[in-house]
Formats: structure tokens, sequence, C-alpha cells
């Protein structure tokens, strides 16, 4: 079976911006099977909109999936985790500059209309890694003890990345590649 790898972008991301190409790259070198979707209305994010275009994308999840997301990317795949039914799971999730609420933006509330269901979540993928930068002018790093107190999730905090972002200057981020790899183990 091959792993496939899903690359999921933040509010006003794109598939082409700051690390992705890059993470893309040395990953189809390592043998996955990388999908780095458009997410829709990235300008005006909706909730409901994102999660469908995820469901669509991924089609059948299967145990040999790897999710990296980035910002808002993250709480998609919390919330996308959240719609498996049965035994559907997924393999690990990476997930870097996550949150876990909207962190005051309006913009984000529709991701925020319901509680985390966490143990849900953790039923459903067994491997988690918070990636956080010291340094985030967004994210604080208690978001990284909030994943790691319900997920479990191993935390790493990277000096000076501000918000991994491409506008930072960001195009390569090994320690993501080095997280996928990790978790697929």
């Amino acid at each position: 079976m091959d792993k496939r790898a899903f690359l999921i972008h933040g509010w006003e991301g794109y598939p082409e911006e700051g690390w992705r190409p890059w993470l893309r790259d040395k990953l189809k070198e390592k043998g996955f099977d990388v999908i780095v979707p458009a997410m829709p209305d990235t300008k005006k994010p909706k909730m409901d909109a994102w999660l469908d275009f995820l469901i669509e994308t991924v089609g059948e999840p299967k145990n040999d999936d790897y999710f990296v997301g980035h910002s808002l990317g993250c709480i998609t795949i919390l919330r996308y985790l959240e719609t498996l039914k049965g035994t559907q799971g997924i393999g690990g999730a990476v997930l870097i500059a996550g949150f876990s609420d909207n962190l005051g933006y309006k913009e984000l509330s529709s991701f925020f209309t319901k509680p985390i269901d966490w143990q849900k979540i953790k039923f459903r993928c067994g491997k988690f890694i918070a990636i956080h930068s010291d340094n985030d002018p967004y994210v604080s790093l208690k978001h990284g003890d909030i994943f790691n107190e319900k997920l479990k999730a191993d935390v790493i905090v990277e000096h000076n990345m501000k918000h991994f972002s491409g506008d930072d200057g960001i195009t390569e981020l090994p320690v993501a590649l080095e997280s996928v790899l990790k978790i697929s183990e």
C-alpha cells in the first residue's frame, strides 16, 4: 500500500506557497504520493466548504495517510478526523503553527462553532506532532501544550521561525519532513 501525504495550507495560503513545494518534492523522493490541494475561498475560509473539499480530496482514508497542516490547515485536519466513521483512521498528523480556538479572528469563527472532540480525533489518529515557533506573532506556544495534553502530541518548538510562512522567508522546513518520516515508520 502506498503512503499518501496531504499538505493542507492555511488562511490565505496556497499549494505553491512557502515550504510546501519543498516538502512535496522531498516526500515524493521518499516514495509518498503527495496531494497538496488548493483549499476553497482561502481569503474567506468557511469550515463546511473546507471540510467538504478535504473529504472529497482524500476519498477513502487509509492507515498509510499522513496529514501536514499549516495554521488553519491544522484545525481543518482535526475537524476532518471528527467526520470519520466505523474503522476509518489515518496514520498520523503533523500540525504546524496549529491552534485550538479562533485566536480572536471573526473570519475563523466557522471552524469553532462547536467544541473540538479530542477523544474522537485521538481514536482516528494515534500519532501527532505539533510544531511551533518561539516567536510566532499569531499562535502562542500554549497551543502546543494543548495538543500535547489533548492528543498526546509530541511538541517541537523551533527558534525564530515566526508563523512558518513564505512571507516569513520559510521555503524549506526540514523539521516537517523529519516529523512525517517519524510518524510514518
